[in-house]
């Protein structure tokens, strides 16, 4: 089979082997732009060798695995409906998962940043600051700068963060007004 290809069509399926192989051994994601330096390749080739890996990957019987484009690169993800096999074979396991705090003061950062601890306590209530270590020292958020006025350090999320939720910027991020109570539900209830 491999004798029935043109020199360009074996050129390409090295190409596109090579991209994978860097895709699979990447902990974050790779742009097009990495890829074709890392490579010595133009980046039209890459983004050519990419979407055609993408395209494999999900046609005609889907793999394990998908490729997505995240955080401004590309990378290899589980695909959703083999979650399940993941869990199982991790059930073993005993993965630091962030606690419902942690989780709670990584929101209001998401959606309110840039923002200081004390402004992220006073929202949530309580005191955040071995949260806000617990989140730091993820990299799941990050120093942005120091209020001049006040001393205070204001943070906001990393692109780590980005890629664990599987989302391109924080504009993916869902709506909250949703959730919110409206006034007039207030109201009434005053």
């Amino acid at each position: 089979m491999t004798n029935d290809l043109t020199p360009a069509e074996l050129e390409a399926r090295q190409l596109r082997g090579a991209v994978e192989a860097v895709l699979m051994v990447a902990d974050v994601p790779v742009s097009v732009v990495a890829l074709a330096a890392a490579l010595d390749t133009p980046v039209d080739e890459i983004k050519t060798a990419v979407l055609a890996l993408k395209a494999e990957y999900d046609e005609p019987h889907p793999r394990g695995f998908e490729l997505r484009e995240v955080g401004g690169g590309w990378r290899v993800f589980v695909r959703e409906d083999f979650d399940w096999a993941v869990r199982l074979f991790l059930s073993n396991e005993n993965p630091s998962k962030l606690s419902q705090a942690a989780l709670e003061t990584l929101a209001v950062v998401a959606y309110k940043q840039p923002i200081s601890r004390g402004q992220v306590a006073s929202i949530r209530g309580v005191n955040v600051d071995t949260v806000m270590r617990t989140l730091l020292s993820r990299g799941l958020i990050t120093e942005l700068y120091t209020d001049s006025e006040t001393g205070a350090i204001n943070y906001g999320t990393t692109e780590l963060m980005l890629e664990v939720l599987g989302i391109n910027s924080l504009s993916e991020l869902p709506q909250i007004s949703p959730y919110l109570p409206d006034a007039q539900t207030i109201y009434e209830e005053n």
